[in-house]
């Protein structure tokens, strides 16, 4: 069981990349690396990394959800056009990091 549950985080990564490639060509269409961050990447980023990395202290959904969710999630910001989407990432991880942290203390 646990082989499957992989090959569906591989394929939930993977279609992710895929789409966001896709999608950001679309949105994109300068070949130069713009400075502005991305709002919608970035709620993006920041609610796959929660799910992601804080998939042990949601407990409305099971874990293996969340994470594919979440790997989802961070593959459509992760898979952008080159030299978009890093400081969404950057953000994002940052903020789900001080989340995990402070409901690690807290309980």
């Amino acid at each position: 069981m646990d082989q499957v549950i992989y090959l569906i985080y591989i394929l939930s990564f993977v279609i992710g990349m895929i789409i966001g490639l896709v999608l950001s060509y679309k949105k994109y269409t300068e070949p130069f690396v713009s400075k502005n961050i991305d709002i919608v990447a970035l709620v993006i980023s920041i609610i796959g990394w929660i799910l992601l990395l804080n998939s042990q202290l949601i407990m409305l959904i099971p874990q293996y959800i969340s994470i594919t969710i979440g790997l989802f999630l961070v593959a459509l910001v992760l898979g952008m056009r080159p030299g978009y989407g890093r400081f969404e990432l950057v953000i994002g991880f940052i903020v789900s990091g001080i989340i995990w942290i402070t409901g690690m203390v807290l309980l």
